[in-house]
This record gives structure tokens, C-alpha cells and sequence, in this order.
């Protein structure tokens, strides 16, 4: 555990370093220009952004690496061996600063959680692709897990006491139960089946994928059609029906407003009213996930009620309770009522009748 002191003497001296590391980037060759186009990072990717030249296994892919905070503070602050040893002449350049230097209280949080000591940040987390937690879909958190967690394992040991456990882990990220959050929102995904026609399992529709379905025009724009940036419940039915877009669905994620990292097993996710029953506001609060060229997510918002109308709107989400749908309601209704009419009805008129039947068994008598 770093404490507050060690921490400002480790930000203290990474700071330092970075001010010798300048000059010497400019005169450790082409591979360490701390100029050019890119900044810090610009003659890095001359190689490392070019898998021809790397090798996939040091490939790193440059227009989803631009937009995280580590290209911001530069390759060397974390790769400081690689600037000291004139990388790439020397392979054994390429020593990594600590993640903790910088994310102190995540690390504090994670050193406390039920996967603490079973793998470090990178085991989870690419500091390539380094997004925040609004800018990642529920499916690809669901990915990390299965890193480490096989998803024939999970899947039998939650269905011990869950019912259709595969169903509730396919559409629930797995820090919607095991992290804590006060609120939830839902996340919707415009999907479809990858791999086999017909058979393949549904995943998030791509970004060159929708790009092309659009035209080229902005992804959002084949929900959003004018253009306010805000989703009414009338433009999501008419996604849902456009014959054009007849293979896509959009799938509905309950995930956390505040994603923390202190995985736990929490006791009232087992019970189904904390999803289905009247829960907190939140849960009525949807956004749609529209992919980026870079790999992340902009949620925009959906007007409210988006989950009730989960018939019209969102076919592949259903939440009973507060988010219960007033269609299914009445049907629930019907088929209720008429399974009461015969019992009910027959056991009425047998009470009508009895005196009739009594005198024709006192005849028969």
C-alpha cells in the first residue's frame, strides 16, 4: 500500500525524470522523439504503430491508442528503460512504471477486493486502450472477466441459485452485481449476429459495420434522425421497424452509474427485487452506445420510459416491476382471468344447482 507521502515522493520523482527524459529523447535517436506531429509519442508509433514492423505481439494500434490519457503523458513516462537503454538497440529496454503511481486510490480500492494478489492492472486493463468506464460496453467488461473466469464455470455456479443463469450473464455485465453502485442505468447496444448467419451469437454491431449502413454519414444519425441528439421513444420504434436495418436489435445493459473496483459477492444481488421490482429512479434512465472508429462509446441519451415500452422499443431488454411493460400487464391479466373462468364458473353453477341434483339422487334412492 503506498502511502500519501510515498506518493508524493513518487510523483515528485517521476516528474523529475521526465524533465531529464526530454533532452534525451531528442538524442537517442529516431526512435525517441519527443517532437514531431504526435508529441511524445509520434516516432514511438513509427514502429509500434505498424504491426509490420513489430509484430502483432508489440503492435499497438495508433487511432484507438490517441485517444487515452496515457498518450497524453507520453510513452517514456511509463517505458522509462526503453529511453535510458537507446531502445531498439538494446532489447531488454522496457521497464513499466508502476500504475500505481498514478491511480493511488483505485489501487488502495483493488488491494482491498476478493481479486486482490491474483493479477496485476494489466491483467484486466490494456494501457494501450486505456477508456473510461462510460466509454467500454457491458460485453467487452464481460470479456475481461472471462480472462481469468471460464464462462461454462460461471455459468454453472451461478445457475445453482439463478434462475437462467446464461441468460442473466449474457445480458448483465458482471460489475452490475459484483461492484457497488447506489444507481443503474441502461445502456443500450445496437447488435447482431457475428459469425454464423443465422446461428452466431448476437455481439455489438461494429463501427465499419454501421458506418456503412449509414452511408457514411454519423452512426447516430440511423436512430436520431433529427438530429438533436436526444433519443425519443417514437425514433427508437421506427429504428426497430426500418426494413433497412432488419438484422440489427438493440440490446439493453443494466450497468453501474459508478463503476468501482472493490469485486465483492453481494448478498442482495441475490434476491430478484433488486432488479425486478420498483428500484431506484436511475434505472429508468437509458442512453444508446453508439460505437467509435477508436474503440469507445458515446452514449447519448433516450427519453424516459424507453425500458417500459420493452415490446415497441427495446425487444431484447425486460425488466418486471418499476420497468414493467403495460402491454404484458393486461395480456398477464387475461390469461389470469381466463384460467378462472372454467373453475370458477363450473363450481357456480354446481352451487346453483345442487337442490335439482339433490332430488334426482333422492329418486334414485
Amino acid at each position: 500500500m503506498i502511502t500519501a507521502t510515498k506518493q508524493k515522493v513518487l510523483f515528485l520523482t517521476l516528474a523529475l525524470s521526465m524533465a531529464v527524459w526530454a533532452p534525451l529523447t531528442h538524442a537517442s535517436g529516431p526512435g525517441f522523439s519527443m517532437g514531431g506531429p504526435e508529441g511524445k509519442n509520434g516516432n514511438c508509433l513509427d514502429c509500434h504503430g505498424t504491426s509490420g514492423k513489430v509484430g502483432s505481439r508489440f503492435f499497438i494500434d495508433p487511432v484507438k491508442y490517441r485517444h487515452t490519457n496515457h498518450a497524453r503523458i507520453g510513452c517514456p513516462a511509463c517505458h522509462d528503460g526503453a529511453v535510458a537503454a537507446g531502445h531498439p538497440a538494446v532489447k531488454t529496454a522496457s521497464t513499466k512504471t508502476d500504475c500505481r503511481f498514478c491511480h493511488t486510490d483505485i489501487a488502495g480500492e483493488y488491494a482491498r477486493s476478493s481479486h486482490a494478489g491474483n493479477t496485476p492492472c494489466n491483467g484486466c486493463h490494456d494501457p494501450h486502450r486505456a477508456m473510461t468506464p462510460s466509454e467500454i460496453s457491458g460485453n467487452d467488461i464481460n470479456k475481461m472477466c472471462a480472462g481469468c473466469h471460464d464462462h461454462y464455470g460461471i455459468t454453472a455456479s451461478h445457475a445453482k441459485w439463478l434462475p437462467q443463469a446464461e441468460l442473466h450473464i449474457e445480458m448483465l455485465p458482471c460489475i452490475t452485481c459484483h461492484t457497488g453502485s447506489k444507481n443503474y442505468v441502461i445502456n443500450m447496444y445496437i447488435i447482431n449476429r457475428q459469425g454464423i448467419p443465422h446461428l452466431g451469437k448476437f455481439e455489438p454491431a461494429g463501427y465499419d459495420e454501421l458506418k456503412r449502413l449509414a452511408g457514411g454519414k454519423d452512426i447516430l444519425s440511423m436512430i436520431d434522425t433529427n438530429g438533436d441528439h436526444y433519443i425519443s421513444l417514437a425514433e427508437l420504434r421506427n429504428f426497430n421497424t426500418n426494413p433497412e436495418y432488419k438484422g440489427l436489435h438493440l440490446q439493453g445493459m443494466m450497468t453501474p452509474e459508478t463503476v468501482t473496483h472493490s469485486f465483492q459477492i453481494l448478498d442482495n444481488r441475490r434476491d430478484c427485487t433488486f432488479c425486478h421490482a420498483s428500484g431506484p429512479g436511475a434505472m429508468q434512465t437509458s442512453f444508446i452506445a453508439i460505437p467509435e472508429e477508436n474503440g469507445t462509446f458515446r452514449k447519448v441519451p433516450v427519453e424516459k420510459g424507453a425500458v417500459l415500452e420493452a415490446l415497441q422499443s427495446t425487444p431484447d431488454f425486460y425488466m418486471t416491476g418499476k420497468t414493467r411493460n403495460s402491454i404484458l400487464n393486461k395480456v398477464g391479466l387475461l390469461i389470469i382471468v381466463g384460467g378462472m373462468v372454467m373453475p370458477v364458473g363450473h363450481g357456480f353453477l354446481r352451487y346453483l344447482s345442487r337442490n335439482i341434483r339433490n332430488r334426482k339422487e333422492n329418486r334414485h334412492e
